[in-house]
């Protein structure tokens, strides 16, 4: 009989399959820019916007980074965060992350961007020493313990919590970080 653990696996994995993060190639599994018609590139994302969870307690969690530091749920208290789980094999996990770096760097916000990468340390170190990111931590999930509190089957998959640790909203899928939908998004938490 299958273990409630191996159905929110299988879960996960159906979700991302039918999502477009559904493979762990070099090659981003969805394209990661269209064609916006006036010569250049504009990026494309394809977020839900879902509060269906909105005042939900932050769940009790530690992560940790390649080096062995600790981050708990406890630590985050006291100001606004946004901790958003991605992977480095998902197109549009990668294009969000420099977007959360610029979002991080006004310190109104505690960015948390945490690794599902099966591979943990082995991936995420090379890609944040690539991109050089100023104001975000590699912290990872190896069981996959955020993963299967969010349940949403999506990567990336971002929720806002308030400085008491109460969930304010969840976007899941793709978003663009820059954009003014973002600022109306914030305004009441982080303002």
């Amino acid at each position: 009989m299958p273990t409630s653990r191996s159905l929110t696996v299988l879960t996960l994995a159906a979700a991302l399959f039918a999502g477009g993060c559904d493979r762990q190639t070099a090659e981003p599994a969805q394209p990661a820019a269209a064609d916006s018609g006036a010569g250049g590139k504009q990026k494309t994302f394809n977020g839900t916007l879902s509060i269906e969870n909105r005042g939900a307690r932050m769940p009790d969690f530690a992560l940790e980074d390649p080096a062995g530091k600790k981050l708990t749920s406890a630590d985050l208290m006291g100001k606004p965060v946004l901790i958003n789980l991605w992977a480095t094999w998902c197109g549009p996990c990668v294009l969000e992350m420099p977007m959360l770096d610029q979002l991080a760097a006004d310190g109104k916000l505690r960015v948390v961007t945490v690794s599902e990468d099966l591979q943990g340390a082995a991936k995420v170190v090379p890609f944040f020493a690539e991109r050089k990111f100023a104001n975000l931590e590699p912290w990872l999930d190896p069981d996959n313990t955020l993963g299967d509190h969010y349940a949403t089957g999506i990567l990336p998959t971002t929720v806002l919590y308030d400085k008491d640790g109460r969930e304010v909203w969840r976007m899941i899928g793709g978003h663009d970080w820059a954009g003014p939908r973002t600022t109306a998004m914030l305004a009441d938490t982080v303002g």
